[in-house]
């Protein structure tokens, strides 16, 4: 019985990922999981956790709330692994003291820039395969950048063959704004919704009075069929 009261008295949080290890730095605690050959984000992350790393591994996504629980974490690093795809929510809960945030050395395209403009911890995005987009210009311009690894986000693709290979700092210094291109190609999609829907309202009117007036002539012509008032009259009084 007291064995059991121990393990129940044992706090959830004080429990380490089996693929992992758990330190003690300067009362903060560490939890270190790199070169694990892990998959995907371990579930069982300690809840006091400050620092955890979980570079070198073969993460290939970062799911919604995937560090919720985490309110204490200050450092993250994911970096060096397979990561293509990052949700919106990828960060929600992660706590306000959250410093530093790893990403580089992945194979991330493109990123929803709600993921990283509610954070604001120094972001490290080098090594990437971009998209150069107006998504990625935004988050270098609001979000907190490491300004080491600044000149190390590269356009891998992008709207224009000129602009790959490039730096984006260096793209966007020469003047180029990807949001002003989406923002054309939103007006031009707007322009051809509008035109497409008064097409068919012009469309529509003319069938309308097309086919009123076709009624009205049918309508005439069965009037005109009809014997005359007089016709009648006439027909009446020869008869008496």
């Amino acid at each position: 019985q007291a064995f059991f009261c121990l393990l129940l008295c044992i706090p959830w949080s004080s429990s380490c990922p089996p693929s992992c290890q758990c330190t003690e730095r300067a009362g903060a605690k560490a939890v270190l999981c790199s070169s694990r050959h892990l998959e995907e984000i371990p579930k069982d992350i300690p809840k006091d956790a400050v620092f955890l790393k979980l570079d070198a591994n073969s993460i290939t996504r970062i799911p919604s709330n995937a560090f919720r629980h985490l309110s204490h974490l200050e450092e993250l690093d994911l970096s060096r692994n397979s990561i293509e795809k990052i949700d919106r929510a990828a960060f929600k809960g992660v706590g306000a003291g959250l410093r530093t945030l790893d990403l580089s050395s992945n194979r991330i395209r493109n990123v929803p820039k709600e993921a990283l403009l509610a954070l604001n911890a120094k972001l490290r995005l080098a090594n990437n395969p971009w998209h150069c987009e107006c998504a990625l210009q935004e988050v270098l311009w609001e979000a907190r950048l490491d300004p080491d690894s600044v000149q190390d986000i590269t356009c891998h693709t992008a709207p224009r063959e000129e602009y790959v290979g490039k730096p984006l700092l260096q793209v966007l210094d020469a003047g180029v704004n990807f949001c002003s291109v989406r923002q054309r190609t939103m007006d031009v999609a707007m322009f051809i919704t509008m035109f497409g829907w008064f097409a068919m309202v012009i469309i529509y009117v003319i069938c309308y009075v097309r086919h009123n007036r076709e009624d009205t002539c049918r309508h005439v012509d069965y009037l005109q069929s009809l014997p005359s008032t007089q016709d009648h009259a006439e027909t009446t009084s020869t008869a008496l």
